[in-house]
């Protein structure tokens, strides 16, 4: 990641590594860029490749995650003159991450044994989040203008709840909105704007996601 900024000498460089592992902030936006990095080039290689299986990495899921130095040979053989391996997984949130998954691998279970479906909103909206959090907002947009119409069609009524419903009738009011952001992503960069909408909707419509899996137990 600093192969446009050599360290002037060793001394230099580890007193980066020094700083850079002092606090779980600073590990957490090194690791975090480098996940970016490395999705970025993931994701290129799969548009390179006509490969419609691409792979995204997320840190918590990383067998092994290390901060860490070494000459250009090194680094591209995967090697360091020195490095620290660093916990993206344990700390405070251990216990809620258990929490999380546990709900997951029951829908899973559910979703195998025919007791339930996957809509297509659910898989849209992911691919616009995907999409949305590695930079790419024009397909983030476009993503989720047909995520949004599918989901105020797949959902319509599916929760006997006011939040749900209160919910539901703002996408709908908010839908001309998807989709002039999809227009305009059409037409080159997102504005501003648009990206503020995008963002807004994703949140409405992952949080309507969320509270069905929530209620449905």
């Amino acid at each position: 990641m600093r192969a446009e900024e050599p360290f002037d000498s060793a001394t230099d460089a580890e007193g980066w590594l020094d700083e850079a592992t002092a606090s779980e902030e600073e590990i957490d936006t090194l690791v975090g860029a480098g996940a970016d990095l490395l999705n970025r080039a993931l994701h290129a290689h799969a548009a390179a490749s006509d490969d419609p299986f691409g792979i995204q990495l997320r840190p918590e899921r990383a067998s092994a995650v290390r901060i860490g130095h070494g000459s250009g040979k090194e680094v591209a053989a995967s090697r360091f003159t020195a490095a620290r391996e660093v916990d993206v997984q344990g700390g405070g949130n251990a216990r809620r991450r258990r929490d999380q998954e546990l709900r997951p691998q029951e829908r899973l279970a559910a979703v195998l044994g025919g007791r339930e479906s996957i809509d297509a909103c659910e898989t849209l909206i992911l691919r616009a989040r995907a999409d949305l959090d590695a930079g790419r907002r024009r397909e983030a947009a476009l993503q989720l203008r047909v995520g949004l119409e599918a989901m105020l069609v797949e959902l319509d009524g599916a929760l006997a709840d006011p939040d749900h419903e209160k919910d539901m009738a703002e996408l709908g009011t908010r839908r001309g909105e998807a989709g002039g952001a999809a227009n305009a992503a059409l037409r080159g960069d997102l504005p501003v704007d648009e990206e503020r909408r995008v963002q807004e909707l994703m949140v409405l419509c992952e949080r309507v996601l969320r509270r069905r899996r929530v209620l449905r137990g």
